[in-house]
């Protein structure tokens, strides 16, 4: 069975005052086109996040040279796969490499404590803990920690407003947040212990580095876990889950949905049919038509 452990998929983030962003994007560039690597890393002033597939026989040498770029030893979460989760590959320079909006938050200064997945049952079986999912909604709806307070945002903008309308709730407990691959609430927890908050906990890695390293042991995970990648879901054992995409709206879809009237491939799906034009609903299918047109050549559409 070889031949699925022949693609590793690597995610990373660093939280690092990162210089001259254009000549490092140009080395990613060159370097991961050379081993036909595919993905997507986002560069910015405060550091680098990024999900790659790329060859096993290639995944020290990336590994060795974000190190090396670095000039420190970095946390990789590392799974194997049996092909490419990614279309082509994208490096995007940033104004943040998670999008919050708000000035003088610094995770590489300031963050949560940093709970490994071993211990992260303990934490959230504590009565005093808080345990609060800082997803978006369309992530948080096909799988979370039982006993999670949802923050439901359409984006991670978001959560500064969700902090001050909890406020009250969260103050004075442990607060334990969770994410996919962990970026997103080490800068949560950065803002909370900036604005006061004490008893900030992260779970290190992300619910993908708690799935791998618990197998899901306690149950505590109910559900599959969102990726942004081809798959769009994974089950507890890492391998693809049960949900597809929608086009229009970007909400995972299941089975159920793709028996409802509404539902039309790269068109429309339950989720969206009332909110989308018929003017956008033909755009959407035009763009399917191309999509469909590219792979049969075995070409690339651009906007696929």
């Amino acid at each position: 069975m070889h031949y699925k452990t022949e693609f590793n998929i690597i995610s990373f983030y660093e939280f690092i005052n990162l210089t001259e962003i254009e000549q490092l994007k140009s080395e990613l560039i060159r370097f991961l086109k050379k081993r036909n690597s595919k993905g997507t890393i986002l560069l910015a002033k405060e550091g680098l996040n990024g999900t790659i597939s790329i060859k096993k026989n290639y995944s020290l040498e990336f590994k060795n040279f974000i190190n090396k770029i670095l000039k420190k030893k970095i946390f990789f979460k590392t799974h194997n796969y049996s092909e490419h989760v990614f279309l082509r590959l994208k490096i995007k320079i940033k104004s943040e490499i998670i999008k919050m909006g708000k000035k003088n938050i610094q995770p590489y200064k300031k963050t949560g404590h940093r709970v490994v997945p071993d211990e992260w049952d303990k934490l959230i079986a504590d009565k005093n803990t808080v345990l609060v999912d800082t997803r978006n909604n369309y992530e948080s709806k096909i799988g979370t920690f039982k006993g999670s307070i949802l923050v439901n945002s359409a984006n991670f903008r978001e959560f500064p407003e969700w902090v001050k309308k909890n406020e009250k709730k969260i103050k004075n407990r442990k607060i334990a947040m969770f994410c996919t691959g962990g970026v997103r609430c080490e800068k949560a927890s950065s803002y909370l212990r900036t604005n006061g908050f004490k008893n900030v906990f992260q779970l290190n890695g992300g619910i993908i580095s708690y799935l791998q390293q618990t197998k899901n042991k306690s149950k505590n995970w109910v559900g599959e876990c969102f990726v942004f990648d081809e798959r769009v879901s994974i089950n507890e054992n890492l391998s693809k889950g049960n949900y597809d995409q929608c086009f229009a709206c970007r909400t995972p879809i299941n089975d159920k949905d793709k028996i409802s009237e509404m539902f039309r491939k790269g068109i429309s799906c339950p989720h969206c049919y009332d909110m989308t034009t018929t003017k956008q609903k033909k755009s959407f299918e035009e763009r399917t038509k191309q999509i469909s047109l590219a792979k049969k050549k075995r070409i690339k559409h651009l906007g696929s």
